[in-house]
């Protein structure tokens, strides 16, 4: 007993004899057994020898220390007493260690784990959501310096957690649908493609479709207004969604009948020669389809109640005829003549005024329904803009005939180059065109250009379409007033319902 009352130096916690509290132990998972040592089992029918906590009085001096055993998981080594400072040695010789000495590396390389791959593959999905221990972070971290296909695995871990915490909207992109279908044409092309002149067509008729598919049933009686150009002044026309459904599909039959198929009007007085709304025009024994206006009004006249959702499927089964008909007719078809009653068009201009209309009332509907709707890709919509540029000669020689443009200065033998509006559109599908004055069997040259005009590619769109008025359109103009003012007004001209 020392001079405190204690005795042999022990702790007051410390009891002779008694079994020692074993340290925390980790999870299976997180250690590899092969490398921790296995205890001693007792012979068959005996009993484990009870391990007693050493002394931890001072030796008496000659005896030996005793080993201390082992215990079977390692636990948190205790503090040790500094050990007394040896003698000093003489100047020659070296200065022994001390017996039993422990560096700091040996002693945290006892006590951390060994994780082996299996575990460390295991741990990757914690990692990844931050959910690992620092020594577990550490261990994975080490090994996915080495290890290859864990760092791959890592990595993609990593992007599906940003993934679950993003901030962004969950809704599909618009252009998804667009994206995908290139991806699949793009590895497996069609088995019969479509003509480049018919996917404008092909691409405006499924974009207002998907439109068609978001709304629902109470927007197709949403209010929608046309309006047009037409004797020098616009005009407007009120419908329904259903309504203008019905009007693109009206004015599809007359392409429909130029490829030999069903008038889709057939028995509602709209289609050429039959009913009673709407008699056949005879022009040296041939008959000539309705116009587009008379058609449509013919349909909206004999569709009562109004039209409803139902009018989308026959549309939309009618879009995707004319094209598997256009398609597989072979490359003559193009120059196919298509009637709209006072003009006619080959059928891949045709296709391509389709094309621009389903756009121009697309548009029309979304602004009704408050829905995006972008324009054309730029390709697209440089085709639409050129097939209006090629049909302006012919629009301004019928506004001269009616006497609503100034008269023909110099007349010029057809193919021949003369007076010329340079049409410079900005932007959006732009480009460059010649709009011959005089004839339209004269072309369009810069050397003979008189004035310019620029606007920008929607806006001349617009113009077509009758959505803006002529004198508004410009957004600069430099020459000839009189001549930019008939091909403005020419321009409008080409709309109509």
């Amino acid at each position: 007993m020392t001079g405190d009352g204690r005795e042999g130096g022990r702790r007051d916690d410390e009891v002779r004899g008694a079994r020692r509290i074993p340290g925390p132990r980790g999870a299976v998972d997180d250690l590899d057994l092969e490398t921790v040592e296995r205890p001693v089992l007792p012979p068959p029918g005996g009993s484990a020898p009870d391990e007693s906590v050493p002394e931890q009085g001072v030796p008496e001096e000659g005896a030996a220390a005793p080993e201390p055993e082992e215990p079977y998981e390692p636990e948190e080594p205790e503090e040790p007493e500094e050990p007394d400072r040896p003698e000093e040695p003489d100047e020659d010789g070296p200065v022994p260690e001390p017996p039993h000495a422990v560096t700091a590396d040996a002693t945290a390389s006892a006590t951390a784990p060994v994780l082996s791959h299996r575990v460390l593959k295991a741990l990757l999905g914690a990692w990844a959501l931050s959910a690992c221990s620092a020594e577990e972070t550490a261990a994975v971290e080490d090994h996915l310096t080495v290890c290859a296909p864990c760092a791959d695995e890592a990595l993609r871990l990593r992007d599906a957690v940003g993934l679950l915490h993003t901030d962004g909207s969950l809704d599909l992109d618009p252009a998804l649908r667009t994206r995908v279908l290139d991806g699949c044409l793009g590895r497996r092309p069609a088995r019969v493609p479509i003509p480049e002149w018919a996917t404008a067509y092909d691409a405006e008729t499924a974009r207002l479709d998907a439109l068609l598919r978001d709304i629902g049933d109470s927007d197709w009686h949403a209010p929608v207004r046309l309006q047009w150009f037409e004797d020098e002044r616009a005009v407007t026309r009120r419908t329904t969604v259903a309504g203008v459904i019905g009007h693109l599909m009206a004015v599809d039959g007359l392409v429909s009948a130029a490829l030999g198929l069903d008038d889709p009007l057939a028995g509602t007085g709209a289609a050429a020669g039959t009913g009673a709304l709407g008699t056949a025009e005879v022009n040296a024994g041939a008959e000539v389809p309705l116009s587009p206006t008379r058609r449509t009004e013919t349909y909206w006249a004999a569709t009562y109640p109004p039209a409803t959702r139902a009018v989308r499927e026959p549309w939309r089964a009618l879009t995707h005829e004319l094209i598997r008909t256009a398609s597989l007719a072979g490359p003559n078809v193009a120059e196919r003549s298509v009637s709209y009653g006072e003009f006619a068009l080959p059928l891949q201009d045709a296709l391509l005024d389709r094309a621009f209309e389903c756009w121009v009332h697309g548009t029309d509907i979304a602004e009704a329904v408050d829905y995006p709707y972008k324009p054309p890709s730029a390709a697209h919509l440089h085709r639409m803009i050129d097939l209006a540029a090629r049909m302006l000669p012919a629009a301004l020689a019928g506004r001269r005939g009616a006497g609503l443009a100034g008269p023909a200065r110099e007349l010029v033998a057809p193919g021949a180059p003369g007076r010329s509006v340079h049409l410079e559109v900005e932007g959006h599908g732009g480009g460059d065109w010649y709009i011959a004055l005089d004839s339209p069997a004269a072309v369009g040259s810069p050397d003979r250009a008189v004035a310019q005009v620029a606007l920008d590619g929607v806006e001349f769109c617009q113009l077509v379409a009758g959505h803006i008025s002529p004198v508004e359109a410009a957004a600069g103009q430099e020459g000839d007033r009189e001549a930019i003012r008939d091909v403005l007004f020419a321009s409008a001209s080409l709309s109509r319902l």
